[in-house]
């Protein structure tokens, strides 16, 4: 599902015509299916081009070189990828709380395929480019969240686990039904691998942190 305005993280300048704002969006989609597909080693700024329909000089009007459409592009993704555990609220329920992460994390990855992929990429290479957000940004509210599980668990509210892993698990397992999109079509032929996900997901973590 394309959503415009996930590409609104460095705006175009504010005097930019109707027609500026199309390529320039243009660019971004198309970079977006490259970059997701080839990793950012694999791509070129002529294969960006070409996918937008642009020339290259074109490109290059709004956009002074492939790191500048990438770093756009990972940031609008990185905001967009803490908000889902931003969401998880102190005073809620603590094991709805929880389940309603893994339910927004699962379904980003239906929503939003090619930004995980592009995540993963980015991530599998290192992360050369968002390394000091993923040791900022995302630990602090990591330690913030995984403080928060640890009271949760004095209190009794939900069962004992390793708060760290129980974050890990939930993104490698949603995250899993987009970066692996390819091999579950292939295993599950015409199913749609999201019909019944939800489900089977929100039984293993409830079963996982019911106090017992």
């Amino acid at each position: 599902m394309s959503d415009p305005n996930r590409f609104q993280i460095m705006p175009a300048p504010q005097k930019s015509t109707r027609i500026q704002q199309k390529n320039r969006a243009a660019i971004l989609e198309a970079a977006l299916d490259v970059f997701s597909a080839q990793g950012f080693r694999g791509t070129t700024i002529d294969q960006i081009a070409a996918a937008a329909n642009l020339s290259k000089p074109n490109l290059l009007y709004y956009f002074p070189s492939k790191e500048a459409i990438h770093a756009t592009l990972l940031a609008g993704l990185l905001d967009t990828w803490l908000a889902p555990l931003r969401t998880m609220n102190p005073k809620g329920d603590p094991l709805e709380e929880i389940l309603g992460y893994v339910r927004r994390k699962l379904q980003m990855s239906r929503d939003y395929p090619r930004e995980s992929r592009l995540f993963a990429h980015e991530v599998v290479q290192g992360a050369p480019r968002i390394y000091h957000a993923l040791s900022t940004d995302l630990k602090s509210l990591v330690d913030e969240k995984t403080t928060l599980i640890e009271t949760w668990i004095k209190q009794e509210k939900l069962a004992p686990v390793h708060p760290y892993h129980l974050l890990f698990s939930i993104w490698s397992l949603t995250q899993h039904y987009a970066d692996f999109d390819v091999q579950i079509r292939a295993v599950m032929d015409a199913e749609d691998p999201f019909t019944n996900a939800p489900d089977f997901i929100d039984t293993l973590y409830r079963r996982l942190l019911t106090p017992t």
